[in-house]
């Protein structure tokens, strides 16, 4: 199938662009694929929205009905002890910190409303589609394989296989947000990131509750540091109070941590049981959950963007902006930069070169404006702890906004997060409480609140460089991390006197709610994550 433009993922970046490109021209043959069973599926945001993006791409998404109604009303900023918290004042932080102007959004919904709005203008959109494979030409991306289904566990075709179908164009984004096994093939095949910062990364958790009416205050916006992580991690939480009585509350563990022992999970589990967290929740229910890994690196980590006839996009290359804990506005804003770039090529008759406008765009416009003020944020935080992180970042965050320039210059991140862990024996495993079953829940439990599948009749979508490094080399080095890394409970270590090595490291892949934390972290870097067949993963409703 021969098309113009070929994006992949129906996120924020993706839709943009394929709404911009039909905005330029309509008569554009465009074709968004998505992995998941429908639009907005697989998408996983705290979110308060910046709007800047969606005012440039639709100037009249109001009149247009956009999910985009929850305004802030609150913002601010505390830090927590085992049983206190204090408040920090809003103005020491730049003017850039506050959230006035901004929407609590469900990002999900989001997505799903600038799918309807792309395909009024003509986009055809393919849910559960997932894009497996790159087509070359030469040097040059000329398209993907989507649609491959139907394999038996050992790779062979099945009864029911339907062989994968090439969707070419004239150029192609990669839009699959953080970690997409495109983008990173990509990258390396390209060696997009030769003098650039390695990307770092946190594990993003989500929980959606319903809670009693008298506690709630829609608009209010509140982000935690400090307790329960302390000086183990870096990170902290979000709790947006949204529309119907609905509060999102997550929790974000960088993951630069140097013990193995630590579980991000049983972290998010215990952090709810902090009086003022109890206190909101107490009475309420748990509807919904979810994991994602975040893009940390910031300016410093934003790989070379452009390949012939390919681009990376959003969350691909790395677009958050960490300390603003946003980054759904600098994914649109770079869907329409690439629409603009491959439009006017495509209208000069150039197909299959390298779109350079498209970097230039972003490492020149407004998203450079955005990330290039924050850049030291995230590697003070890594060097000197939250405290000072506050205090030099903050710093330096003033004088970039009021002269644009960084007092701190640029900071280097050094190691990849996996390479930052350290081994097990200079650590002691950390005592957990377990789950109440009221506040906090066990990670299987809270999967079934992700509302996951896979067939599981299908190979393993996570693969093993080495079948042997996990018991040989992880577990007596490291006591195996993916026991604790992964949000969703797929990574076992099981006895088995029947074996020579006395474990075995099982993959309970139908578990897998697609956040890459184990593609990301695995000290050995022994594992990657690949695409299952179209249509599986989690089905997240609102988030």
């Amino acid at each position: 199938m021969e098309f113009d433009v070929v994006i992949v993922g129906a996120g924020p970046a993706g839709l943009s662009a394929a709404i911009r490109c039909k905005q330029i021209d309509p008569d554009l043959n465009v074709v968004v694929l998505e992995k998941g069973s429908e639009v907005g599926a697989h998408i996983l945001s705290g979110a308060v929205l910046d709007p800047v993006g969606l005012n440039a791409l639709i100037p009249d998404w109001k009149d247009k009905g956009a999910p985009v109604k929850t305004a802030v009303t609150s913002d601010s900023f505390v830090v927590l002890g085992p049983a206190g918290s204090a408040r920090i004042p809003n103005w020491p932080m730049p003017r850039l910190m506050s959230n006035p102007g901004n929407y609590i959004v469900s990002m999900g919904n989001v997505c799903r409303w600038l799918a309807e709005q792309a395909e009024e203008l003509g986009v055809e959109i393919f849910p559960g589609m997932a894009a497996s494979e790159l087509v070359m030409e030469g040097d040059r991306v000329a398209g993907v394989v989507a649609g491959e289904m139907g394999k038996n566990p050992d790779g062979t075709p099945g009864p029911s296989y339907e062989p994968g179908m090439e969707l070419r164009g004239k150029y192609v984004m990669i839009a699959e947000g953080v970690r997409g096994s495109l983008a990173k093939q990509l990258i390396e095949k390209y060696d997009l990131s030769a003098g650039h910062e390695p990307q770092k990364f946190g594990i993003g958790m989500k929980e959606i509750w319903e809670i009693d009416p008298a506690k709630h205050k829609e608009g209010t916006v509140v982000h935690t540091m400090g307790w329960p992580l302390g000086k183990n991690a870096g990170g902290g939480s979000f709790i947006y109070h949204a529309e119907n009585n609905q509060v999102f509350i997550g929790f974000v563990v960088h993951l630069n941590y140097e013990n193995p022992y630590l579980y991000p999970y049983a972290e998010f589990q215990r952090f709810k049981h902090h009086p003022a967290i109890a206190e909101l929740l107490e009475g309420g229910k748990r509807v919904a959950y979810g994991a994602r890994a975040i893009s940390e690196g910031g300016w410093q980590s934003l790989p070379k963007m452009t390949v012939p006839g390919a681009l990376l996009l959003g969350c691909s290359a790395g677009m958050v902006n960490v300390p603003r804990i946003k980054g759904n506005h600098n994914a649109m804003l770079s869907g329409i930069a690439a629409a603009n770039a491959a439009a006017a090529a495509i209208a000069a008759g150039r197909e299959g070169d390298e779109l350079v406008e498209y970097e230039q765009d972003v490492r020149t416009g407004p998203i450079a404006h955005d990330l290039k003020r924050v850049r030291n944020v995230k590697p003070a935080w890594s060097r000197t702890g939250m405290v000072g992180s506050l205090m030099l970042g903050g710093m330096d965050m003033w004088v970039a906004s009021l002269f644009n320039r960084n007092i701190l210059r640029t900071w280097k991140h050094g190691k990849t997060d996996a390479a930052a862990t350290r081994p097990a024996k200079n650590y002691r495993p950390i005592d957990y409480p377990k789950p109440d079953g009221k506040l906090s829940f066990d990670r299987l439990t809270n999967v079934a609140f992700s509302f996951t599948n896979h067939e599981e009749s299908q190979p393993c979508h996570l693969k093993l460089k080495d079948p042997t490094v996990p018991i040989r080399v992880n577990l007596p080095e490291y006591a195996e991390p993916a026991q604790r890394y992964c949000p969703a409970g797929v990574y076992e270590v099981v006895e088995d006197k029947s074996v020579p090595e006395g474990a075995r490291f099982v993959i309970n892949f139908q578990n897998c709610v697609h956040c890459k934390t184990c593609d990301i972290k695995d000290p050995s870097q022994n594992i990657v994550w690949t695409t299952p067949q179209g249509g599986d993963g989690p089905n997240y409703p609102n988030m």
